[in-house]
């Protein structure tokens, strides 16, 4: 890394993502699917970062901050494609061997609203790139030598009233990964070449006993499915940092900014996880950081923090989901299909990871939710309900649960103006 802190563990960062980029990725596959994930949906950041009440005509200038193979940039910059919106979505990757397979990735899809950056987060200021309405940085911060500077100089690189996505390692999710580096740091040591290293990790895997927490843990599944770079990214990584998340409250205090949304922030919400009446009691007791940090410590199986912010002081206007101009979208699953997950009692199944959470919804939430198609506005939706029967005093009752609890789960969304 040049600017900032270069260290052994840094080199051989470089040296592994050159040979192993990473995720390991076909640019094939683009023809055939679109990934899609957390952070830096557009309507995530539509909705989250921006309150629903920025413009879509208003040009979004985009930063992917580690850019990788291309996952996060692809996503967002074929989501402003198909939704015809202005803008422009900057990859940045040191990795010249990344950027190639993101370059060839948007060939496939024939996107044009992407540049590529050859160069590291940590030199921003040098590279002058400009100021960003929106930046990405997705499991990036934990593998650099300084988090707190790289964050401050991504910090410095929004433009006023923008916002971010990040994503960070989770220390009770991961569990038996830590373990497993260790042994592999001495049996392999960072220092050696990244094939022979790999070489090391294969054979461990083929005779890793039966007692090994790996073996036990469902909640990510990169050392299995994710290929060479997956293998290597997981366990033979130089430099992993976890953070629960009372630590990353405290990365965030000390650049400045200010959580919009936790991801989903029913995750985050430990009265799912303890009906008890009386452990309820106590929850409300909590503020907000705390009843993360319990939901945290009792679910065990978070392996990633995503979060959402703003400056701290800049938090947007946010559009109200009860007046009747509002717009409600579907995030990615059809209304339809969310209304038939729901079971007779009128509750949502959701599963965070191998987690399931059953989210109570009024019983009227079953017609409602087919009925979202992102042109309905709320009014819309109120008028239709009264032709079945549901009058306007009822409808906003109704309504108010129902959208609580499905933007809880990121299910449903608002729409911003055009």
């Amino acid at each position: 890394m040049t600017g900032m802190n270069a260290d052994a563990a840094d080199t051989a960062l470089a040296a592994q993502y050159e040979a192993y980029p990473y995720p390991e990725r076909d640019p094939r596959d683009e023809g055939k699917r679109l990934l899609i994930g957390s952070p830096s949906h557009l309507r995530e950041i539509d909705h989250w970062v921006f309150g629903a009440t920025r413009p879509r005509s208003r040009p979004l200038r985009a930063l992917v901050a580690g850019c990788g193979t291309g996952d996060a940039a692809i996503m967002l910059a074929t989501h402003m494609a198909r939704e015809g919106r202005p803008g422009e979505v900057v990859a940045l990757d040191r990795s010249a061997h990344a950027l190639s397979i993101a370059r060839a990735r948007a060939r496939v899809r024939g996107l044009d609203n992407i540049r590529y950056v050859a160069g590291s987060l940590t030199d921003l200021a040098a590279l002058d790139l400009g100021a960003f309405d929106y930046i990405d940085c997705c499991g990036v911060l934990h593998h650099l030598p300084d988090p707190d500077a790289a964050l401050a100089g991504l910090v410095a690189a929004l433009a006023p009233g923008g916002g971010m996505g990040l994503m960070v390692y989770a220390p009770h999710g991961r569990t038996g990964v830590y373990m497993l580096q260790d042994a592999l740091a001495r049996l392999a040591p960072p220092e050696q070449e990244p094939a022979a290293r790999l070489d090391v990790a294969r054979r461990v895997m083929r005779h890793l006993p039966p007692t090994a927490w790996l073996r036990v843990n469902g909640n990510f599944g990169d050392h299995l499915t994710g290929g060479d770079a997956g293998l290597y990214d997981l366990l033979l990584n130089p430099r992993d940092r976890a953070y629960d998340v009372t630590a990353l409250f405290g990365l965030l205090d000390r650049a400045g900014l200010s959580v919009a949304c936790l991801m989903e922030p029913a995750r985050y919400d430990p009265a799912l996880l303890l009906p008890d009446p009386r452990l309820r009691g106590r929850l409300d007791g909590l503020d907000v950081r705390a009843r993360a940090a319990v939901a945290e410590d009792l679910a065990g199986n978070m392996a990633t923090h995503v979060v959402y912010v703003t400056r701290a002081g800049e938090e947007p206007a946010r559009a109200d989901p009860l007046a009747p101009g509002s717009v409600p979208v579907m995030r990615e699953m059809p209304g339809v299909e969310v209304a038939r997950r729901m079971t007779p009692d009128h509750v949502l199944p959701v599963e965070f990871g191998l987690l399931e959470v059953r989210l109570p919804l009024p019983p009227q939430a079953r017609g409602i939710l087919p009925l979202i198609d992102g042109e309905r506005s709320v009014g819309d939706l109120a008028a239709l309900l009264d032709q079945r029967g549901v009058p306007a005093d009822r409808f906003g009752a109704i309504w108010a649960q129902s959208f609580a609890a499905l933007e809880s789960v990121n299910r449903v969304l608002l729409r911003p103006p055009a």
